[in-house]
């Protein structure tokens, strides 16, 4: 039981992101050094916050604390990032063939970023607690809620998602200097961020569901950001349908 629930966890938690990894980004070596550069940073705003948690020895006890500056370093570092990537533009076009894939379109390099980001966060958040789902024991034995690893899974889940979306608003809000869409960003990275705080009182739906509906406003955000439209939803949708629908024709032949 507890090996199903340590791989149903880690599926719900990383499925997306390893699918969105294996389709968009392991096809082209510039996106995944992106992609490692932007986990590399991230790193470094967990190493800063932590550094400050040491030294600020009266307030160790107080998770808000950490959560606050944590989000702090981290937007701080995305910021730091996007500045990084505009300088490099010029070597990378020496670098890359696909250079109107990867460069000309600048949503595709925040979308990598963002995803790093999420990546990295996720696997520090959730990595311990699927290394105590495997056993011995489970969760629930001494009236604890035995939803603790599911949701947590959920958590990592939308964080990774969410850091993708920061991504990509950010940048684009940064190259068009709309700094008031940077403060959603860590407005919303902020509040999300605080809810979590709720789990030690096992308030999960007080957590997920808020958490939810501010990823799926984000994510219809991003869609619009990045030039979508219902048409361009709509025609998706219908080839992807028609895509099926011809593989189940050739596959009858």
């Amino acid at each position: 039981m507890t090996v199903m629930e340590f791989f149903g966890c880690t599926c719900i938690a990383f499925g997306p992101a390893i699918a969105m990894f294996t389709f968009t980004i392991a096809v082209d070596p510039v996106r995944i050094i992106i992609l490692i550069a932007s986990a590399f940073f991230w790193l470094l705003s967990l190493l800063l916050s932590s550094l400050l948690w040491f030294l600020v020895v009266p307030l160790r006890k107080q998770l808000a604390f950490g959560v606050v500056f944590s989000v702090i370093f981290q937007e701080i570092f995305r910021l730091l990032y996007h500045k990084l990537l505009r300088k490099a533009e010029t070597g990378l076009r020496k670098v890359t063939d696909n250079e109107a894939a990867i460069l000309n379109n600048r949503h595709i390099l925040s979308y990598v970023s963002g995803l790093g980001f999420g990546l990295m966060s996720g696997a520090f958040s959730l990595i311990n607690v699927l290394a105590d789902s495997i056993g011995p024991g489970t969760v629930g034995l001494y009236g604890d809620s035995s939803l603790f690893f599911v949701t947590s899974a959920l958590t990592t889940l939308s964080f990774i998602l969410f850091h993708t979306f920061w991504g990509v608003i950010a940048f684009q809000a940064m190259d068009s200097t709309s700094y008031w869409k940077v403060a959603v960003v860590i407005v919303s990275h902020m509040t999300v961020s605080l809810l979590t705080l709720l789990n030690p009182d096992q308030l999960y739906v007080a957590t997920l569901v808020p958490i939810y509906i501010i990823l799926f406003s984000l994510g219809l955000w991003t869609f619009v950001t990045v030039g979508g439209t219902l048409g361009t939803l709509k025609s998706c949708l219908v080839n992807c349908l028609t895509f099926k629908k011809d593989e189940y024709v050739v596959d009858e032949h």
